[in-house]
């Protein structure tokens, strides 16, 4: 069976992937109108980057069903169950850096760097997240977490100082 793309670098079946998911035998299966939005994401978000950076990745994760989104401790609104988020990290990329090139350079209804310390331009991964629905705006609202508290805006690249 042919893997269904999302977007030319991105299939549905690595925007579903969970090994918690796959372990416990839970169906992290998206409906019709799921698939859609998860290729609106990778279309408009995930495949800029990719085109950008020119470097291979793969979201750590992206849609959760409500079973396991509960069973990660993922909020009860997460944008994930909603197939309208993805995490992810790029190899050999300062997630600082691809933070601040996301927002300056595509559209997305939340961007979050997450777990982020300030000594460490690679440390956590960034969490992206695009509605597709209609009439609904996007947010543009970016965000870094530092594990306890969310911070406005993204921190400063203290590297390139």
């Amino acid at each position: 069976m042919a893997a269904v793309r999302l977007s030319s670098h991105f299939t549905l079946a690595e925007m579903i992937a969970s090994q918690t998911a796959t372990r416990l035998s839970i169906n992290n299966q998206p409906d019709a109108e799921g698939v859609d939005a998860l290729s609106s994401l990778c279309q408009r978000v995930l495949e800029p980057v990719r085109v950008y950076y020119g470097v291979p990745f793969s979201p750590s994760s992206g849609y959760r069903s409500k079973e396991l989104n509960d069973i990660l401790g993922g909020s009860k609104d997460s944008q994930h169950c909603k197939c309208e988020a993805a995490d992810f990290s790029i190899p050999g990329i300062a997630n600082i850096d691809v933070a601040e090139w996301m927002r300056d350079n595509v559209e997305f209804d939340q961007l979050i760097l997450e777990y982020y310390d300030h000594g460490n331009p690679c440390s956590g991964w960034v969490h992206v997240s695009f509605v597709s629905s209609p009439g609904i705006d996007q947010r543009s609202e970016a965000l870094t977490f530092d594990g306890i508290i969310y911070h406005p805006g993204l921190p400063k690249d203290e590297q390139s100082l």
